[in-house]
């Protein structure tokens, strides 16, 4: 097949692969000039936030204190190419739509407002003013439950807040956002086990904890600047150990590119210490495995008259469920751990050992963990092992589930939740004179069942690229067209919007690195990272044309052109976008524990950290203590999924030049996959088990069965090292193979890391 090239990569992550990649990428995009100024204040104290990944900004930066994926977010969000009416008038979206995700982006950014034209099949440009009545009309005309406001994870605290208020003022709590599609699972899972919803680590806990245990993270594309951290954990001889049915490079080795003696010497610096192929969803075997080697060593090192290695003190005082839990442990059988997890119980005894001497342990996990039926069950365990050593609540030890898009985990906090029990809707009433609505509004699934049968009419988006994001692609793609409005808030074009409903608007607004200037002079945004601490982000590039405007300012806009929402006075819209301060001090109005001092705070170097309960033993559970939960099955793939020798599970993953659903470049470096995303990686034992051949062209089809057939066709059959029984592809292309239905339980995040599908030579397969 002449499906780009096959060449594997031995080098570490980071080195001079990575500086050739982002020097490729700032020439070919022209974004130099405009990114440059940017990443040498990016991440730093009175600088930019990136507006990649939601790793954490320390106090005291690097030189340079931004990664390979950072960089390439800064250079895409600068590039020197420009999207206009002249575009669209070229290219109908009909033939846009055999564009690649790559393409679309590459194009450049939006600079000036547009309107689907039906009659044409193009966009075409419409005054901002014309826009926003006519969208604030449509909106009007529509019961407020068929109309849905969805926020990707990059939007600012400011904005968030606004964005919610806009939507409960209209009538609803329809606030699907990107974390529906990752990290819900997290969100469900700790406030059960340590009562709050977020992880409970600070980026100080990894200068001083003695362990580091991995799950379902690849941290060299999805958080490269972990990696200094874990580089100098290594470096002091702290065991890190990695759970995931893939070798990622981020955690086998990595040399520093900051540091030009370390680039100019041979070698890296290695990271795993222990690496475990475990099979997609068998984290929770694995993780049963680990607790049932801790009961076997605390009980025999008591029986010898020796300490324990469980911390017995901290189970009595702040843990309830431990007996019940330790007695379905020990009464489950090796051989059912091993089967699951793919590991064999002498690795796992060997693990547990090495967890049991350290007197502090950090757990990272990622969506690997999360994207599964059962990932509330592995989540919870993972939580199990951590209580069993007493690593939650104290210095170097603690819980990190890592976040993706920049202020993913920041929008929950100021209220971006479909749960109204999660929003303080009292507050908001008393603070704007207006009945917040109560019911329960819808989510991802939620909102895509709704496109589906009709009953969701209109679909707001503040940034993203939710239709290429969900599942079940190939059927919402179909059903949005049906839609009476559709509104993007963005800077560049990607697929969602080829797809308008009957009216549809695309609104280029400013970049967080563009300088945002508003009637009281530039404007400060805000972000919280993964390890909660709120961070000041300020613009200092020129933005990318005239038009634009800011995302507060588009928010207001809709919300003044609505009759039902800018009936209520009490909503300063025009202040808040003249001075963003404004915003923040009804912030620390509505969240007066957790935003104090707000505008006072915001500029501390490191962030401020919000309150975290379970940092201090404090546990905000339905029993006051952190509680123990049994998994309901041995594996997160759910009770569902068929079995038969021609089933694999497919993960679907995200390649090195990616962020989320953005391409920057047709490689995965770290795969050693160039110039191609059409690849399924295999075992080669179960390529030849199911008598296939490597490079040969096949189709993967989804072996749930629900009367709606799902396939992908003509992807090249990549041999690689993964656990038997699985197989891995790319995100977002294969979302067209997960059901809406196949989800998380409790959760409902698309279990996109654990889809059965058959693998045929594609000349064989079944047609689309």
């Amino acid at each position: 097949m002449d499906k780009g090239k096959i060449d594997p990569y031995h080098g570490p992550a980071g080195g001079w692969g990575s500086v050739r990649s982002l020097g490729r990428m700032l020439r070919r995009d022209r974004s130099l000039p405009g990114a440059l100024p940017v990443l040498l204040r990016q991440n730093k104290p009175g600088g930019v936030a990136c507006v990649s990944c939601a790793w954490a900004k320390p106090a005291q930066p690097h030189t340079f204190e931004f990664c390979e994926n950072g960089a390439k977010a800064t250079s895409w969000e600068n590039m020197g190419k420009r999207l206009d009416a002249g575009f669209f008038a070229r290219h109908d979206l009909a033939r846009l739509r055999a564009w690649s995700d790559h393409e679309l982006e590459a194009q450049g950014r939006l600079t000036e407002p547009m309107r689907w034209d039906a009659a044409s099949g193009r966009y075409v440009p419409v005054q901002w003013e014309q826009a926003l009545t006519e969208i604030g009309q449509a909106l009007q005309a529509l019961p407020a439950s068929a109309t849905v406001f969805y926020t990707s994870g990059r939007a600012s605290l400011e904005t968030s807040y606004m964005y919610q208020l806009l939507a409960r003022l209209y009538g609803n709590n329809n606030l699907p956002d990107s974390s529906n599609m990752c990290h819900e699972t997290t969100s469900v899972a700790l406030p059960h086990t340590i009562g709050v919803p977020v992880g409970t680590v600070h980026i100080e806990d990894f200068d001083q904890t003695e362990c580091l245990l991995c799950f379902g993270q690849n941290t060299a594309s999805n958080s490269p600047r972990m990696l200094h951290l874990l580089q100098s954990a290594s470096r002091r001889g702290v065991p890190i150990i990695t759970f995931n049915p893939l070798h990622e490079r981020g955690l086998e080795a990595f040399k520093n590119p900051q540091a030009p003696t370390e680039m100019l010497r041979p070698g890296a610096t290695p990271i795993s210490s222990r690496y475990h192929q475990v099979k997609t969803g068998g984290d929770i075997a694995a993780l049963l495995g680990l607790a049932k080697a801790l009961l076997e060593q605390d009980e025999q090192a008591r029986h010898e008259g020796r300490p324990g290695c469980l911390d017995r003190a901290f189970i009595a005082e702040h843990t309830d469920g431990f007996d019940e839990f330790a007695r379905k442990v020990r009464a489950c059988p090796w051989e059912d751990i091993e089967r699951n997890s793919g590991l064999v119980r002498e690795a796992l005894r060997e693990t547990a050992a090495i967890y049991g001497r350290a007197r502090s342990a950090i757990a990272l996990y990622g969506m690997g963990l999360t994207q599964h039926r059962d990932g509330v069950d592995s989540v919870q365990m993972l939580v199990n092992v951590l209580l069993m050593r007493g690593n939650i609540g104290k210095p170097g030890a603690g819980i990190c589930p890592v976040r993706g898009h920049s202020n993913v985990q920041g929008q929950r906090t100021v209220g971006i939740t479909e749960k109204p029990e999660l929003a303080p809707l009292d507050r908001l009433a008393a603070q704007y004179g207006f009945e917040p609505p109560r019911e329960k509004g819808l989510d991802t699934v939620g909102t895509c069942h709704g496109v589906l049968d009709g009953s969701v009419r209109a679909f707001v988006a503040l940034g993203g690229n939710f239709l290429r994001a969900a599942p079940d692609t190939a059927r919402l793609e179909a059903a949005w067209p049906g839609l009476a409005l559709t509104v993007h808030i963005t800077t560049t074009l990607n697929r969602s919007h080829l797809f308008p409903g009957q009216a549809s608007y695309l609104l280029p607004c400013l970049g967080r690195t563009e300088i945002d200037e508003q009637a009281s002079g530039p404007q400060t945004v805000s972000t919280e990272d993964s390890t909660g601490r709120i961070h000041a982000s300020r613009g200092i590039s020129k933005p990318a044309g005239e038009q634009l405007r800011s995302e507060p300012a588009i928010v207001a806009g809709i919300a003044q052109a609505i009759p039902r929402v800018a009936r209520h006075a009490k909503v300063p819209w025009r202040e808040w976008v003249a001075d963003y301060g404004r915003i923040r001090d009804a912030i620390e109005q509505t969240y007066p524990e957790s935003f104090a001092g707000y505008n006072r705070h915001l500029g501390e170097p490191g962030g401020f950290a919000l309150p975290n309960a379970a940092r201090e033993r404090r546990w905000n559970t339905e029993t006051g203590r952190a509680r123990f939960f049994f998994p309901s099955c041995l594996t997160a793939v759910g009770d569902h999924a068929p079995e038969g020798p021609d089933i694999l599970q497919l993960m679907t993953l995200r390649s090195n030049d990616q962020f989320n659903t953005t391409v920057y470049d047709m490689n995965d470096r770290f795969r050693g996959i160039y110039g191609t995303r059409e690849i399924v990686l295999m075992n080669p034992a179960d390529i030849a088990r199911l008598g296939l051949q490597a490079d040969m062209a096949v189709t993967l089809s989804t072996a749930l069965e629900d009367g709606h057939p799902r396939h992908i066709g003509g992807l090249r059959l990549v041999p690689y090292d993964i656990p038997q029984g699985c197989c891995a592809a790319y995100y977002p292309e294969c979302n067209v193979l997960v059901p809406l239905w196949h989800h998380a339980r409790d959760s409902h995040v698309p279990a996109a890391k654990s889809v059965p599908v058959r693998v045929r030579p594609t000349a064989a397969a079944p047609p689309a």
